[in-house]
């Protein structure tokens, strides 16, 4: 029996495409494309991405280089007064993002890690605006 993979460009893993083969590491990589277009405001359909430059790649390189360059200016304004704690918050976030679109998917993160890591974001932002953790 055969069966068709649907999905939509830029969001599915490069598996899907090539070997069609699906997989939890398949939407794995699909939540991360929907991370960094969540907090970059890009989509991966966007015209700049063509080529060999995807979204994940913009977000890879130019992510060391400075955060700011990559999420959506109306995230974060220089004004606010946990400035540096939300910058770091995002940095982890497209971070854990590009461990979610990493080519191979043997060598992306899993779903647990995810809700692993998104937690322990939100735990440190928290703590560092002094808080109170919310239970839920």
């Amino acid at each position: 029996m055969q069966t068709q993979t649907l999905a939509t460009i830029g969001y599915m893993a490069p598996e899907y495409g090539v070997q069609g083969r699906v997989s939890t590491r398949g939407d794995v990589y699909s939540y991360g494309i929907m991370l960094i277009e969540t907090f970059t405001g890009k989509k991966p359909t966007d015209e700049i991405f063509i080529g060999e430059l995807s979204l994940s790649r913009w977000v890879n390189d130019l992510l060391p280089i400075s955060v700011m360059e990559v999420i959506d200016t109306n995230l974060l304004s220089g004004e606010e007064r946990y400035f540096a704690a939300k910058e770091q918050s995002l940095l982890s976030i497209l971070n854990l993002a590009t461990e979610c679109t990493i080519e191979s998917p043997g060598k992306r993160i899993n779903a647990r890690e995810i809700v692993t890591g998104l937690l322990k974001i939100r735990d440190t932002l928290v703590k560092s605006v002094g808080m109170v953790r919310v239970q839920g």
